[in-house]
């Protein structure tokens, strides 16, 4: 149970990014301020702890793998940062989802095969939920910015990278070593899109605000992740990894006061049972690995 709950904490800590942020630029905060400093001050802070917990290092090969798998995150932080200047944070949040139905896009074409029953009926789900939770039902999509909308959909498209890239890498390499890495890389192509120009007139604010996104998005998500997911595994902190998109409403509606109808409720409710649905029918056919593979593979 302490495993499941530091999993879940993790996921937590993701879902209360965007409503951080959105108080970031409230306080007159810039996106490059914003997005710079987290990965600054979490990668530092993140190779703090890997020096004083490991003594392993990796080879020159697969340092660069990781950098360039990494460079995704910044990328992902970037475009999402960004559509949050122009939509709310829990509509925001929403968008960054569509990483499970793009992963499967992705996947199948570069192993170019279709996607299982299964999993086509989870991305019905999740787009009916999508539907439901955006609200535009009940504004119509001319309220909503199209590039908000687009820069959403660039940060679910570097987020599916990510994972596609990242869970095949490198993994047998010590965790904290391994997560240094990707951090360093995300931190890499942030700080070349965005010069750390503004590191030459930082102010409290500027520390404050990147120190808390730095614990929450980059530092204490991957502690709580290293420790917890080994000891229940993949499929059960997928799982569990879903209560960033409750969570992400959650904090909006009460931090920001962003309305959240009883419908976009119901979605969210929905986007968690098409992400459940693949690993339940895992579960269920565990025992029969021909069923289990013609319903989830």
């Amino acid at each position: 149970m302490r495993y499941i709950m530091m999993v879940s904490l993790g996921a937590c800590c993701y879902g209360v990014l965007s409503t951080i942020v959105k108080l970031a630029y409230n306080d007159g905060l810039r996106v490059d301020e914003v997005v710079g400093s987290q990965m600054v001050i979490g990668v530092l802070l993140l190779w703090m702890i890997t020096v004083f917990t490991s003594n392993k290092r990796s080879s020159l090969k697969e340092a660069c793998l990781l950098l360039f798998v990494g460079a995704t995150t910044g990328l992902t932080g970037i475009f999402y940062y960004n559509s949050l200047r122009f939509v709310d944070a829990s509509f925001a949040v929403i968008l960054l989802f569509q990483f499970t139905w793009i992963g499967v896009l992705i996947e199948s074409l570069w192993k170019r095969q279709r996607p299982s029953k299964g999993r086509i009926l989870a991305l019905i789900l999740l787009m009916a939920g999508t539907y439901l939770a955006s609200g535009i039902h009940g504004t119509g999509i001319q309220e909503f910015s199209l590039i908000g909308i687009l820069l959403g959909l660039g940060a679910a498209l570097c987020y599916s990278l990510f994972i596609l890239f990242s869970g095949s890498i490198s993994i047998e390499l010590n965790p904290w070593v391994r997560g240094s890495l990707l951090s360093s890389g995300g931190m890499v192509i942030t700080l070349l899109v965005y010069p750390p120009s503004f590191m030459m007139g930082i102010n409290m604010d500027t520390m404050l605000w990147g120190g808390l996104l730095a614990l929450l998005g980059v530092v204490v998500p991957t502690v709580l992740f290293t420790t917890g997911v080994p000891k229940i595994g993949g499929g059960m902190a997928a799982i569990l990894g879903a209560a960033e998109l409750p969570m992400a409403i959650f904090a909006s509606s009460l931090l920001l006061r962003e309305r959240v109808t009883f419908l976009q409720w119901v979605g969210v409710v929905v986007i968690l049972l098409g992400i459940i649905l693949p690993e339940l029918n895992r579960k269920k056919y565990k025992h029969s690995p021909g069923e289990h593979k013609r319903l989830v593979s």
